[in-house]
């Protein structure tokens, strides 16, 4: 197989998945997916180069058994970010930057998820970086706990097993391991469609509504959700 040049070869997929194996993907989606020090990994590439090494045989788990553990990892780190959120509260907004946390990637996951509401969980998925801090706002935002689980197994199982067999699926096309770096450029742009719908779908719910209707911008939202208590009468 080709080596990437898509970062620094440490974060390579083929060399990750080489030297670390089964064990080190399931590590990598678990801390891309909810720990705040795994937003740079390459989630998307990974999975996708898993399911394309699983079908050329140098990774003799069965397929299957990847994908499902592949979605477990997911679906676990998302719950871990979520709990650490729900801990941390709105202090991760006050938190200083330093070279693993930058609270612009708090603020920009801040807005996906106020924007998008519970979906947001499943296209962040898709979304580098955003994939990371989305579970963790949800859990500041103390959203609705069964609502998140539903979601959250949702988004883990379209991202993790989606792109993991997608990879599997072209893992026999010739020209696959011949563009393999163009191929993993696509999935980053496909992944972007999406945020892409749900933005031209809200741009014309906002001029159906006009300036003065219910799509109309209101006031911003404030940077650190906080549980309302109703005073005692």
């Amino acid at each position: 197989m080709t080596n990437l040049a898509l970062g620094p070869s440490w974060l390579d997929p083929d060399q990750l998945l080489s030297s670390f194996g089964l064990t080190g993907l399931l590590v990598i989606v678990f801390a891309e997916s909810g720990l705040l020090i795994g937003f740079f990994l390459p989630g998307d590439s990974l999975l996708f180069t898993s399911g394309l090494l699983v079908t050329s045989g140098k990774i003799d788990t069965p397929l299957w058994l990847v994908c499902l553990l592949v979605v477990a990892a997911a679906v676990v780190g998302d719950q871990v970010g979520y709990l650490f959120g729900r801990k941390v509260g709105p202090s991760l907004f006050t938190r200083p930057d330093s070279k693993l946390f930058k609270q612009e990637n708090v603020e920009k996951a801040h807005e996906f998820f106020e924007k998008y509401g519970p979906k947001s969980l499943v296209l962040a998925r898709f979304v580098p970086i955003v994939r990371t801090f989305t579970p963790i706002i949800a859990g500041v935002s103390r959203m609705n706990y069964r609502s998140f689980i539903t979601y959250n197994v949702i988004g883990g199982t379209l991202w993790g097993a989606g792109v993991t067999l997608l990879g599997a699926a072209l893992g026999n096309v010739e020209f696959v391991h011949k563009n393999i770096e163009l191929m993993l450029v696509a999935i980053v742009l496909v992944s972007v469609v999406p945020i892409a719908i749900e933005f031209l779908r809200a741009r014309s719910k906002a001029k159906k509504a006009g300036p003065g209707g219910p799509g109309a911008a209101g006031p911003s939202a404030p940077p650190a959700p906080q549980r309302r208590r109703h005073a005692k009468r």
